[in-house]
């Protein structure tokens, strides 16, 4: 069990620490000669012979250090409020509640300092205070003990309330990834550096290597102690200290606030989305995009705070929110976190990390709050990811999930409900019905292409994504177009997309402009028309006519032998008919007996056969060029 203190400044809290563990606190020459704690103190003693030991965390009372208050609130199991019985109730013996009830701390006994001082009735004022300030919030009827730390009055009866509060203390998940938020790094001679902090989650061991701080240098665990003693392994709920070593590293690298994770969870985020709540003893309403301090595990972060569902926040009530930060913040689901004011002088409010990789975009949009709503509500990973899944019809990606909740793949527990798609970026997980839907939408928006551009085979991909606007990155949507074009949903002719059974219809002015055409490009035998020439007859648009031999070429009806010169499709069997004959009594392609052949130059005729290349009919081996028996075009010709 990890215990720690809360309370105003003079009340007693390093004496009571002492009193308990028999170990002096404030060891520090400041701390000893302003007679105050300023930064966090630890100690670890057993409460009863034989017992394990307990770790307690002293923290300063001062205004001024409640950034360090902080730092030792994250990851304790118990709270012990000290409260002076000569002075009752103070300023910061409110807001350090405020912090341990926003922090979610599970546990909390009272401690009614310096009862040595008062007569009886001050003692029973102050425990009234005390009654009345815990009554709204979660540690309403705690147990209250009035103790001197000097004479040792209470101190035995404390002492077994802890112990048996030991027995109820929450055990902290060891599945997940390993966290530990540093508070304190130093060298020792011989060793190296040395960070200690409180494990948050998952478990470590001798020879691991993690990754430190926002940048993420690795390093290898040398060597540990858990809970104050030498060990191999230690794990969440307990206090660390962990010799690290990596290449040119340095005590003075590491830095309060920095984190130490696996490799895998190693995601700092600049903007976190969360669940706020500003305090209700606030007076001043809170506004959209206020400057604050974010404090996480030991992190003191600067950052803005957009709410998400209105533009202005009253006290005491609370709302989705967008934290977009100054600096990276290493952050999971359920994170808890305080934010205190621009001037760190005051104490905001807090609440809970819904999604550490929040997006930049739509992020008031009714989808992304009802994925945030279902965050709010879910503990775990499983929980949230059908609903989170149906609120999110682009899909999610697992390795982001494994990184917001702290969990690697092959933990989870996957619903029928869930489907894993394969894409060439990696996996995606959508809502089986969702993907289904995504589908028809597809199809129904092809049906609609084709009924508005008749006189065109169908779109590419690309276009036919831009088309259908679908909440799909490129990747899924490829993934999407594969399943429909193996179950014969679409059918593809080149790069064109189309529904099976979509043909072609030229418009009335196509058609006619076709049958005008056609007799030219017939008349023309194996030297047709140029597009400009057809224009120039036609007294049309080049433009025009080109598009519409462009479009007759993607149904068939003629062949874009070079850019601009078009034969028709009756014309081009004859020259097959013609190579294929020449064929017969020599393999071997003779460029000069074709053009012979054809009674046209020699460049149309390598031209014609460049384009026999391209289809098939003919195959370059070197300088020789054969005709391919098995084309489909010499296999037609034979039929015919």
């Amino acid at each position: 069990m990890i215990v720690g203190t809360a309370g105003h400044i003079d009340h007693g809290k390093t004496a009571l620490l002492q009193a308990l563990t028999g170990q002096a606190g404030d060891t520090r020459r400041e701390e000893r000669d302003r007679g105050m704690t300023i930064d966090l103190g630890y100690r670890y003693a057993a409460l009863a012979q034989g017992a394990p030991l307990t770790g307690f965390i002293d923290v300063p009372g001062h205004e001024r250090f409640i950034h360090n208050m902080l730092a030792g609130a994250h990851g304790i199991d118990l709270v012990l409020l000290v409260v002076a019985a000569d002075d009752g109730v103070m300023p910061q013996t409110r807001e350090h509640l405020s912090i341990i009830e926003l922090l979610g701390i599970p546990q909390a006994l009272v401690v009614i300092s310096k009862c040595d001082r008062v007569e009886p009735s001050r003692l029973s004022e102050v425990r009234a205070q005390v009654t009345e300030l815990l009554a709204p919030g979660p540690y309403a009827g705690a147990r209250q003990f009035a103790v001197s730390s000097l004479s040792g009055e209470g101190i035995d009866a404390l002492r077994e309330a802890l112990l048996a509060a030991e027995v109820h203390v929450r055990q902290r998940s060891v599945r997940g990834g390993f966290r530990l938020a540093v508070d304190r790094a130093f060298a020792v001679s011989g060793a190296g550096v040395v960070v200690t902090g409180t494990a948050l989650a998952g478990q470590v061991s001798v020879g691991d290597t993690l990754l430190l701080g926002k940048a993420g240098k690795a390093v290898r665990v040398r060597g540990l102690h858990a809970q104050n003693q030498a060990a191999l392994v230690a794990a969440a709920g307990q206090r660390v200290a962990l010799n690290i070593s990596a290449e040119k590293l340095s005590a003075e690298q590491v830095h309060r606030g920095d984190w130490l994770v696996p490799e895998w969870l190693h995601a700092p985020s600049v903007r976190v989305d969360i669940e706020f709540t500003l305090l209700p003893g606030e007076t001043r309403t809170f506004e959209h995009f206020s400057a604050v301090h974010v404090h996480l595990g030991t992190q003191d972060v600067t950052a803005r705070v957009a709410l998400l569902e209105g533009e202005r926040l009253a006290a005491g009530q609370r709302m989705f929110a967008q934290l977009l930060l100054n600096a990276p913040l290493q952050a999971v689901h359920g994170d808890r976190l305080v934010l205190r004011d621009q001037r760190a002088q005051r104490t905001l409010g807090g609440g809970r990390v819904l999604d550490p990789f929040a997006p930049s975009r739509q992020r008031r949009s009714e989808a992304r709050l009802r994925q945030l709503q279902v965050l709010r509500e879910a503990d775990n990973l499983e929980q949230a990811l059908a609903a989170l899944l149906q609120a999110a019809p682009g899909g999610l990606e697992p390795r982001r999930l494994e990184r917001q909740f702290n969990r690697l793949r092959e933990s989870w527990q996957l619903p029928d409900s869930v489907l894993v798609i394969a894409t060439r970026q990696g996996q995606l997980l959508f809502d089986r019905l969702q993907w289904q839907a995504l589908k028809r939408q597809v199809l129904e928006r092809l049906a609609q292409f084709h009924e508005q551009e008749p006189d065109q085979l169908g779109p590419d991909r690309d276009r036919l994504r831009r088309f259908t606007a679908l909440p799909l990155e490129r990747p899924a949507f490829v993934s999407l177009l594969d399943e429909l074009l193996g179950a014969g949903a679409i059918s593809s002719s080149g790069p064109w997309l189309h529904l099976p059974d979509h043909r072609v219809q030229l418009s009335d002015a196509d058609s006619a402009l076709w049958a005008r055409l056609l007799p030219r490009l017939l008349a023309g035998d194996f030297d047709p028309p140029w597009v400009r020439t057809l224009a120039g007859e036609e007294g049309c648009e080049e433009a025009d006519v080109r598009l519409l031999l462009r479009k007759l070429a993607r149904l068939g009806l003629v062949h874009q032998v070079v850019r601009d010169l078009f034969y028709p499709e009756t014309t081009l069997r004859r020259m097959a008919e013609l190579l294929l004959r020449q064929a017969a009594t020599s393999p071997i392609v003779q460029v000069a007996a074709f053009r012979d052949g054809l009674a046209i130059g020699r460049k149309r005729s390598v031209q014609i056969l460049e384009y026999f290349d391209r289809i098939g009919l003919t195959r370059r081996v070197g300088d020789l060029r054969q005709v391919r028996a098995d084309s489909a075009l010499a296999q037609a010709q034979h039929g015919h």
